[in-house]
């Protein structure tokens, strides 16, 4: 009897041993391995086939990977959450962590970022490309972030705009040739003075109302890179492509500012290291794409017209600059210095 007594009280001992030891244990590492993740939910109204919406799932698994799990990211694509216009409030406001914008779209909060909106202002991709993703361009950052409550991580490359038309019964080879026609464009307000620097009657319309707006005649064409017109399948419901190359267009992943302050430094450089393997991604699909196309285009029917971009280029140019009411508010030392890069 003594010796079985013996026995359980040692177990007992080891027993509270442990428990002691994981209680002890506990205290050092609250919580090391039961915390719950962080969430990012990241939007955007492109579809499944565009470049940027597959940056989109670079960036979460990329962003997962080297946080070990420490952060998750929820992607919706296609509009599911928000139209094109609502997402940018939506960033601001923290309702969604991520979305996609770009000068145009931020010009709407800060005025001087119009002349990043202007046609023709980037002369190539390197261009806009080298000047976005480069330490010239942080500070342009932080005063976004500052102003708006949402930071741009910096620049994708969504393609080179050109014009593409219905059958409106002739061709376009000027921007006077433009009279009339109801060219969509969204509903921000530098996006509609690009229509009217084209030489059309620009009409807002969500971007996931077009193919329909395009189909019915309620807008006679639209404005998008060659990877967009066909990846949203705008061939079926157009006849022309103008190859007016008006603007060079960044995309900015941009994060609400309060999200991105509470990640901490080390957490921000990972979210910095997984966009810029999300660009890769972009930037490389879209060039690839840009440089197939038009036999594609041609194979589905497509007229493409090549115009003398001069006409285009002096036309766009001088609405934009002798428009005091835009270029009032730019920086123009460091407009000068943009345009001298290209050189």
């Amino acid at each position: 009897m003594k010796k079985r007594i013996a026995c359980l009280l040692m177990a007992l001992a080891l027993t509270l041993a442990g428990t002691i030891a994981f209680a002890h244990g506990a205290k050092e590492a609250p919580g090391a391995m039961t915390a719950a993740p962080i969430k990012l939910i990241f939007t955007s109204v492109s579809v499944p086939d565009d470049a940027h919406t597959k940056a989109m799932y670079t960036f979460k698994e990329e962003l997962e990977k080297i946080t070990n799990g420490q952060i998750k990211v929820e992607v919706y694509a296609a509009g599911q959450l928000y139209t094109q216009e609502a997402e940018q409030d939506a960033v601001k406001r923290g309702d969604v962590d991520l979305v996609y914008a770009g000068p145009n779209w931020v010009a709407q909060y800060v005025p001087k970022w119009s002349m990043f909106a202007m046609p023709y202002v980037f002369k190539s991709y390197d261009h806009m490309s080298k000047y976005f993703n480069s330490e010239a361009a942080k500070p342009l950052y932080d005063e976004v972030a500052k102003l708006t409550g949402m930071r741009p991580l910096g620049a994708y490359y969504l393609g080179t705009r050109e014009v593409n038309l219905r059958d409106i019964g002739r061709e376009v080879k000027t921007p006077q040739d433009m009279k009339g026609i109801k060219m969509r464009m969204p509903n921000s307000p530098t996006w509609l003075y690009m229509g009217t620097c084209l030489g059309a009657n620009p009409t807002p319309l969500s971007f996931t109302e077009v193919y329909m707006g395009l189909k019915t005649g309620t807008v006679d064409g639209q404005d998008n890179p060659l990877p967009t017109d066909k990846n949203a399948k705008f061939y079926e419901v157009t006849k022309y492509i103008v190859m007016t190359d008006h603007y060079i267009n960044p995309i900015m992943p941009a994060i609400n500012e309060k999200k991105w302050q509470s990640l901490g430094p080390d957490l921000q450089a990972k979210v910095l290291q997984a966009s810029e393997k999300a660009r890769e991604t972009c930037d490389s699909l879209n060039l690839k794409q840009e440089a197939e196309l038009l036999d594609f285009f041609k194979a589905e029917g497509m007229v493409i017209l090549k115009p003398d971009k001069g006409p285009w280029i002096k036309f766009a140019q001088d609405k934009f600059l002798n428009d005091k009411t835009i270029t009032k508010d730019w920086d123009m030392a460091l407009f000068e210095k943009l345009q001298a890069l290209a050189k």
